[in-house]
């Protein structure tokens, strides 16, 4: 199944929506992320169907899960706990053509002691060593309030990782995303 334009926006307003769930704070981003798979139209389904939606495989967002969790890091989580695996070795049980939605780029970076989410989706790998996770779509390129220029598209896309950024919805990703954070009064 190939996915368009309008269901490239379907699932990032999916993430939205899981954005609006992540609490509010100064010192990060609300992001919201979706997993599919467009081959996999209903949980026990083997092969495809032209007329079914893609399979929602998981959902997440920021602080989801304990700790200082990411939404796709909570994603991955989630996903590990329903295959009963570690996440390394995720990458193995991920359906062939597993999706990711982002409300905002993959971080390149993080605070000591965690793992960034380009990181993570690259380690996701199959057992011949390719990459589990071919697909990321994105809302929004990462703003350099944390870190700088965020380099996480060039490094998943240096690994072949199709990042496909769709426009449209950056006002509210945005809005959204930095709810906790001081804003800046005009004049």
């Amino acid at each position: 199944m190939s996915l368009t334009h309008d269901d490239h926006i379907h699932y990032l307003q999916l993430a939205l929506s899981e954005a609006r769930k992540s609490p509010p704070k100064p010192t990060n981003f609300c992001v919201g992320a979706v997993v599919i798979s467009p081959s996999k139209a209903h949980a026990n389904f083997q092969g495809t169907c032209s007329t079914c939606d893609p399979k929602i495989l998981t959902t997440g967002y920021t602080l989801e899960c304990p700790g200082n969790t990411h939404a796709e890091q909570s994603c991955f989580i989630k996903l590990a706990k329903e295959y009963g695996c570690e996440e390394s070795s995720l990458g193995e049980r991920l359906p062939e053509d597993a999706v990711l939605y982002t409300t905002m780029e993959p971080c390149n970076k993080r605070s000591v002691g965690n793992t960034p989410c380009t990181e993570r989706i690259l380690n996701l790998k199959r057992q011949d060593g390719s990459q589990a996770v071919k697909t990321v779509v994105v809302g929004v390129t990462e703003p350099e309030t944390f870190v700088g220029v965020n380099e996480g598209k060039k490094k998943l896309g240096d690994a072949g990782i199709q990042v496909l950024h769709i426009p449209g919805l950056e006002k509210d990703i945005l809005e959204v995303a930095t709810a906790g954070h001081e804003k800046q009064q005009d004049g």
